[in-house]
């Protein structure tokens, strides 16, 4: 079996982590500084933000507001406004960016590979047929090919004009 290592990428975890007091994704929510920090979209129980440290263009975390670690511990209302955002947030990525397919995923706890064990989120990775190259294990360089400031205006923007449809 081939494996393919991206040790670069645990820089990122262990300096965030040392770096942040408490939960980041808790502070954010408190902040209401969506553009800031990323959020794009809120629901009433949960919310959508870019991943700082994307694996691919449009990588995104679903998060429930409140601060649990696991799914189990989710209320039934909480699992359903979670996978329902998850479900826009999808559609969202597919009007935006219009990719082949998705990787969808939670990591529960540190073992599993979640930098964030504290408080549960939901990778969705936009993928697109070739999108993986030489450049991360030659180069030790992930290309993204758009910056989050921009990716963050357009799903902004497309939230506002999936609203006003529904209004």
């Amino acid at each position: 079996m081939d494996k393919l290592w991206a040790p670069w990428r645990v820089k990122y975890v262990t300096e965030l982590i040392g770096k942040t007091k408490g939960c980041v994704f808790c502070r954010m929510i408190k902040e209401k500084n969506d553009k800031k920090n990323l959020i794009f979209v809120r629901s009433e129980l949960s919310f959508g933000v870019l991943n700082l440290f994307p694996y691919n263009n449009g990588h995104v975390l679903i998060l429930p507001n409140r601060h649990v670690n696991d799914l189990s511990k989710l209320s039934e209302q909480e699992i359903m406004d979670l996978f329902c955002l998850l479900n826009y947030v999808k559609g969202l990525l597919q009007k935006t960016l219009k990719p082949a397919g998705y990787n969808v995923g939670i990591n529960l706890g540190r073992a599993a590979g979640a930098g964030f064990p504290g408080h549960l989120h939901v990778h969705v990775v936009p993928r697109w047929k070739g999108d993986v190259n030489f450049m991360p294990v030659v180069a030790q360089t992930k290309v993204i090919s758009q910056s989050l400031k921009v990716l963050h205006e357009k799903l902004a923007q497309q939230h506002v004009r999936e609203s006003k449809k529904k209004s």
